[in-house]
C-alpha cells in the first residue's frame, strides 16, 4: 500500500508544532500501525532527516504508552484497539492518514507524537493501592467475595492507564481512569479500609493535575482499548458522596 501521512512534529515543549507530510510505500496490510511507523522511521533515517518520536513499549495492548490520535480518533478506527494492536487491514491504499499526540494541558507534548502522562501516576501514588500491611497472600477461597463483584473489579483493573479516555473527553476530564482505580479496589474487601481516603485523594489529585470535570458525555468508554463503563464513574462519584457526608 502506499499512504500519504500527515504527522505532527514539534521538536521541543517551547515550539510551535504543525503538521508534516509524507509518502509512504511498500506499506504491509499485515503490518501493525508502529511497524509503519517504523517503516516509515527508517526511511527518514536514511534521508538524513530526524525519524518521528513516539512512544512505545510492549506493543501488546498491555503498557498503554502507545498513545496516538489517529484521524480525530483515540487509538484509530478499531474499537478496543490499542495503537500498537492495530493493523494496516484497516485503511486503504492511496488513505490519508492523520497521526498526532493526545491533546490536553494535563498531558504536555514532550516531542512530536509523545506527551507527559506522569500526571496519571501522580493521581495513583495519591491513594490507588493498599498499604495495609495483609502478610503473605491468603488462601484464595478464605475471604469470600462475590462472582459479580469480582468479575466487575477485574474489569475495571484491566485500565492501562493510556490517557484515550482523556484525549477523547471534549473536558479532558481523567474521570474514567480515576474511577477504573478507585472502583475496582472499593468492589474488593482487601480495599474497604482505606476506602474513604482513597477517593478523596485520588479525586483532589486529579483536579490537581489539571483535568476537567465529566459531564456524562461517554466519549471515554467509547474509544477505551479494554472497554471499561462508564458505571466505574457512577461507583466514584458514590464513593465520593458517601465519603463527604
Amino acid at each position: 500500500m502506499q499512504l500519504k501521512l500527515k504527522i505532527w512534529r514539534q521538536a521541543t515543549p517551547e515550539q510551535q508544532g504543525c503538521l508534516e507530510d509524507y509518502q509512504l510505500s511498500g506499506v504491509s496490510p499485515e503490518m501493525s500501525f508502529l511497524e509503519m511507523l517504523d517503516l516509515l522511521n527508517e526511511q527518514l533515517t536514511m534521508a538524513g532527516q530526524t525519524p518521528v518520536e513516539f512512544d512505545h513499549d510492549c506493543r501488546e495492548g498491555i503498557c498503554g504508552s502507545c498513545n496516538l490520535m489517529i484521524n480525530g480518533q483515540a487509538h484509530g478506527p478499531q474499537q478496543r484497539t490499542s495503537t500498537c494492536q492495530l493493523y494496516m487491514r484497516n485503511f486503504h491504499d492511496g488513505d490519508t492518514v492523520v497521526v498526532e499526540p493526545w491533546r490536553a494541558q494535563a498531558f504536555p507534548i514532550v516531542k512530536d507524537l509523545v506527551v507527559d502522562r506522569s500526571a496519571f501516576d501522580r493521581i495513583v501514588a495519591a491513594g490507588g493501592f493498599i498499604s495495609v500491611k495483609a502478610g503473605s497472600a491468603p488462601e484464595a477461597n478464605s475471604i469470600p467475595v462475590a462472582p459479580d463483584r469480582s468479575q466487575t473489579a477485574f474489569d475495571y483493573a484491566t485500565c492501562i492507564g493510556c490517557g484515550a479516555c482523556v484525549a477523547a473527553c471534549p473536558n479532558a476530564s481523567a474521570s474514567l481512569f480515576t474511577a477504573a482505580k478507585v472502583a475496582h479496589l472499593a468492589f474488593l474487601p482487601q480495599g474497604h479500609p482505606e476506602r474513604q481516603q482513597r477517593v478523596l485523594k485520588m479525586t483532589q489529585q486529579m483536579a490537581a493535575e489539571g483535568f476537567g470535570d465529566c459531564s456524562n458525555h461517554g466519549e471515554c468508554q467509547a474509544v477505551c482499548p479494554k472497554g471499561i463503563s462508564i458505571d466505574a464513574i457512577a461507583t466514584m462519584r458514590r464513593e465520593y458522596i458517601k465519603t463527604i457526608l
